[in-house]
């Protein structure tokens, strides 16, 4: 019977989902950037956007989340545990944070929280502050300071970190002898890692026995995913399993990281009369669509260019323009890098123009002109004409028609790589293309 239970679990789990609509977007996704995977941006949002889709948000699957030593709230033989990642810079973890406190009273004894560490890169005080925890955790007061850090987002500066050491009753001396201590910071890379294997890349975000959600969400989802496993946890223990032994049990049938997604199908995009650099009988391809005041596509450009040294002779690299609406300069820099390509410095504009996002005007684009000996009557005239507005939109067009929504976006022979991934997702695929074409890679 106990069998059937497990089986129950795993087979129900994938046909019942929590739905909810889509709320509560994590940090990560909220500043723009993944971390970990440097996610690219999307389009501007139309006027009336249309209600927002249901969707899943309690994952099916069943992962595998060990608890090591991370600081705990909670009976052991509680029936429901939830491991929480967080990062005490994110104004969505304090939000999230009110609302745990809630269903901890809900449900008293039969929820255990934990608590791991993942500080996100674009926040400066969040691994300062994920350490004093930990030296905090070493005295047995880490929920005691873990709050005091969520009362005080705006205030975690070192000082600060050591006047809520005071605060809460710690012996100081120790606590700071315990944060320069480097088992902490190995605890702390330690639980990043964990976070980015199980594809939690942003903060909050919450495994309830094993199953994945993110974001600040409503209470409500909180309590649904609490009671859908609390009633699976019931029925093992009324047949006969111990409560302190249901969280083991039902992560031994998990996973430890989710699948990857499928590759996207390779698509046919013609390079047409783009800025071209490389040899033209090249075996790999790879066309850019792009926006000069998009952050991470200026991140792309410099591992685009790591690329063209490493794969020299092997790689062509072309330039597609996708100046996103929200960007009010990033169609004018796209023109004032054509009118340097009709005088043969397409790539010397394009580095100047996203070496200096923040200064995109009329005026400062001229100033680059300049400073590339350009003939500054011509390019003028060029900009004033307005002559590159079609090539700018049809490259946009066909941007959107080969799937690339948003920037930065790359076809490698066609293949799709979103966002401003890292050196080694290019290499793997331009490798893989060129052990098709016979061609040796570049190691």
């Amino acid at each position: 019977m106990l069998g059937l239970v497990l089986g129950l679990m795993l087979g129900v789990g994938v046909g019942r989902m929590i739905w909810t609509t889509s709320t509560g977007p994590t940090d990560a996704a909220k500043a723009g950037a993944q971390v970990a995977a440097a996610a690219p941006q999307a389009p501007q949002a139309p006027a009336t956007p249309p209600p927002p889709a249901q969707r899943p948000i309690l994952s099916p699957t069943v992962f595998k989340v060990p608890l090591e030593e991370s600081p705990t709230k909670g009976p052991a033989d509680a029936l429901v545990t939830m491991v929480e990642f967080t990062d005490f810079q994110c104004p969505f973890c304090a939000r999230a944070n009110a609302t745990i406190k809630q269903v901890q009273e809900e449900y008293g004894d039969k929820l255990r929280l934990v608590v791991k560490q993942h500080p996100l890169p674009f926040h400066p005080r969040a691994r300062p502050a994920a350490l004093a925890s930990l030296a905090a955790h070493n005295q047995g007061k880490f929920f005691e300071y873990h709050d005091k850090l969520f009362a005080n987002q705006k205030a975690l500066d070192d000082a600060s970190l050591e006047t809520f050491a005071k605060e809460v009753g710690l012996d100081v001396k120790r606590w700071k002898k315990d944060l320069a201590d480097p088992k902490l910071a190995a605890i702390v890379d330690r639980d990043e890692a964990l976070a980015k294997s199980l594809g939690a890349g942003g903060t909050p975000a919450f495994f309830v026995n094993g199953r994945f959600f993110s974001g600040a969400q409503p209470i409500e989802v909180f309590r649904a995913a609490i009671e859908e496993e609390l009633g699976k946890a019931q029925m093992m223990v009324n047949e006969g399993m111990k409560a302190s032994e249901i969280y083991a049990s039902v992560l031994s049938h998990g996973v430890t990281a989710p699948p990857p997604p499928p590759e996207p199908p390779v698509q046919k995009v013609d390079v047409g009369s783009a800025p071209v650099k490389g040899s033209s009988d090249a075996p790999v391809t790879l066309v850019a669509f792009s926006d000069f005041e998009c952050p991470f596509c200026s991140r792309a450009a410099n591992t685009v260019k790591l690329l063209e040294d490493e794969y020299k002779g092997k790689l062509r690299v072309a330039f597609k323009h996708q100046p996103l609406p929200r960007h009010a300069n990033a169609k004018l820099a796209a023109a004032a890098s054509m009118a340097a390509h009709e005088q043969g410095k397409f790539w010397e504009m394009h580095d100047k123009l996203f070496a200096n996002q923040t200064a995109l005007d009329r005026a400062s684009l001229e100033r680059y002109a300049q400073e590339l000996n350009l003939d500054v009557g011509k390019f003028k005239a060029a900009l004033d004409s307005n002559k590159y507005d079609e090539q700018i939109a049809k490259d946009s067009e066909q941007g959107t028609q080969v799937g690339a929504s948003g920037t930065p976006t790359f076809f490698v022979n066609g293949r799709q790589i979103v966002g401003a991934k890292p050196i080694e997702v290019f290499r793997r695929v331009i490798d893989e293309e060129l052990k098709k074409s016979g061609v040796a890679s570049a190691k």
